[in-house]
């Protein structure tokens, strides 16, 4: 069974879309999740090496510090701060409560005033439930770890309101079940302090960027410090761990620095992925609407696609079938300016190429068959031309072979003789008008004066013009022109001849030049008989005499004119002739010596 070409590109189109939506489903499906993650943990990354080398220009300007906090979340959507060598935030002193000691039994602790971060033990939204417990001069127990010379406080107690807050993490590792088993950090030791609580300090301004109100990223700083105090030296290399909570996955980046004192500085980020995993889930959901979406848009794209393509090469199918029936009435639209385009093209070029040489070849054929036309008209008028100065000499002969009138001898011998010139002029004639019908002539140009020549020939007719007693008035603007001086002096020859023979006794004739612009008109005028308006055409035909019974009373050969007219078209002459009041004008133009 035939397909047309729009089924193909049809099929094919819909086919190739339909691939292209599996491979993007199942990329979606398959890798889009773990591509989406690996890019992100690539960008804070890369946003965490920056960040490092501001924090280091930094140095201790703490609002300056907060402002590449808070630019840092804005731009990757990720927490992050700074944390000390046991774990602590370290600018963390804006969220804590600070304390005067009293005597200890560590003379490190004795009489010092100390700043206990709260974050580690309550929430931003539990301040109002328990800052009354934290009103100055109220008395505080300290129980926790010192590691250095810094203290981690585990549990803490006010004794006016008997109020104990708890770290979890840490009170879990020293106190809870495992404890007996897991001694406490290497490096550290416990301790208990007692003091009195100096001020309180929490947080201002907008809170909504602050990370302690982010109860998961501190709970995760939390176990940071608890496995840094537990689970020995972390400082070697940056880390990155998978956290998963209520179903979303979360990526922690960890990364130690060498501060400016030389102390070992954490920059603790986290970020949810949980945006990836929406999105994952949304598509899936919905993956059966946007499926049939796509393949409805990819059915009315492929269809309007295939007729898109199809249509011009449809066109070129019609029209290729139409010339190959010789119809080349139609062409292609050309609508674009690629391959399709330029075969348009080409055929269109062709198409004209051969209506041209078709035509070209029917007017050949045309040709052919008037020049045939042409050829039986000639033989039949040399005939009849030859036909009648042969009768006349059968008769003389006849006359003469018979004895018949001896004593006209002399005038039957002179008709005989006038025959044979008439025969011969006409034979030269025959031979002239067919050199020039060949097509192979070439016209040599010169310069010369028109005026001398049309002065010469009317010398040579001076014994015609005079037998007819006619006047000649002749009116001359002394013009070189550019042509062959012996051809037109035959034209000029032939119409003056013309002019003598039609011209009756003691009437006038005009020859005229007439200067114009770049050329010079030749006229000769005589009076007499008009020729009639459907004669003027045909004089210039050969054997052609104005009158059907084709006398001869005028003389001539009948190919007088035929031969100008071929003479002057060689030169590419305008030429003509036309009725005037009195008689009859005969014209022509040749190019001004410039």
């Amino acid at each position: 069974m035939k397909i047309g070409i729009v089924s193909k590109i049809f099929i094919l189109t819909t086919s190739l879309c339909m691939l292209i939506l599996v491979t993007i489903y199942f990329g979606q499906t398959i890798f889009f999740k773990q591509y989406y993650a690996n890019q992100k943990v690539k960008e804070i990354e890369t946003s965490m090496q920056s960040f490092k080398k501001a924090y280091l220009m930094a140095g201790e300007n703490v609002p300056t510090i907060q402002k590449l906090e808070q630019d840092f979340y804005e731009e990757n959507t990720t927490w992050i701060t700074t944390l000390d060598s046991v774990g602590n935030i370290k600018y963390g002193n804006d969220f804590s409560v600070e304390i005067h000691l009293d005597s200890s039994i560590s003379k490190d602790f004795s009489n010092r005033v100390m700043n206990i971060p709260l974050y580690s033990f309550i929430g931003l939204e539990d301040l109002q439930r328990v800052k009354y417990d934290f009103e100055q001069d109220n008395r505080i127990i300290i129980d926790g770890v010192k590691k250095e010379d810094i203290v981690i406080p585990a549990i803490i107690t006010v004794e006016n309101t008997n109020a104990a807050l708890e770290n979890g993490q840490l009170t879990e590792k020293l106190y809870g079940k495992r404890a007996a088993i897991e001694p406490v950090p290497k490096g550290s030791s416990e301790i208990y302090l007692k003091g009195v609580i100096k001020k309180l300090q929490l947080p201002e301004g907008n809170i909504g960027l602050n990370i302690y109100t982010n109860r998961m990223f501190i709970d995760r700083i939390k176990q940071f410090q608890v496995d840094l105090l537990f689970n020995g030296n972390r400082n070697s290399h940056a880390e990155i761990m998978d956290y998963e909570e209520n179903n979303i996955n979360y990526k922690i980046f960890i990364s130690p620095i060498k501060d400016a004192t030389g102390k070992t500085t954490f920059i603790f980020a986290m970020t949810s992925l949980q945006p990836v995993d929406e999105a994952v889930q949304m598509l899936g959901d919905y993956y059966v609407y946007l499926i049939i979406f796509v393949l409805i848009l990819i059915i009315l794209a492929s269809f309007y696609y295939s007729k898109k393509i199809a249509k011009p090469l449809l066109q070129i199918n019609e029209t290729t079938n139409k010339i190959a029936s010789l119809d080349f009435s139609e062409t292609i639209p050309i609508t674009s300016k690629d391959e399709i385009g330029t075969l348009s093209q080409n055929i269109n070029t062709l198409s004209k190429t051969l209506h041209s040489y078709i035509n070209q070849l029917q007017l050949d054929i045309e040709k052919e068959k008037q020049l045939e036309n042409t050829r039986k008209e000639f033989i039949s008028g040399v005939s009849h031309e030859l036909k009648t100065p042969l009768s006349i000499m059968k008769s003389c002969i006849s006359i003469l072979e018979d004895g018949v009138a001896s004593n006209k001898k002399e005038y039957y011998f002179k008709a005989m003789t006038k025959e044979v010139d008439k025969m011969d002029r006409l034979i030269v004639d025959m031979l002239e008008l067919a050199k020039f019908e060949s097509g192979t002539y070439k016209m040599k140009m010169e310069v010369f004066y028109i005026d001398q020549v049309i002065e010469y020939i009317c010398e040579q007719l001076a014994i015609d013009i005079s037998n007819k007693k006619i006047h000649v008035h002749k009116q001359f603007s002394n013009r070189m022109v550019v042509a062959n001086q012996h051809r037109i002096e035959q034209v000029i020859t032939n119409f003056i001849t013309n002019a003598i023979r039609y011209t009756p006794e003691h009437e006038s004739m005009m020859i005229s030049t007439i200067e114009e612009k770049n050329r010079v008109k030749v006229c000769v005028e005589n009076k007499g008989a008009h020729i009639s308006e459907e004669h003027l055409e045909k004089i210039w035909d050969r054997f052609y005499r104005g009158d059907a019974s084709r006398q001869r009373s005028k003389g001539g050969t009948g190919l007088g004119l035929a031969i100008s007219k071929n003479i002057l078209e060689l030169h590419r002459s305008q030429y003509g002739a036309m009725n005037t009041e009195d008689g009859v004008l005969f014209y022509f133009y040749l190019n001004k010596k410039v």
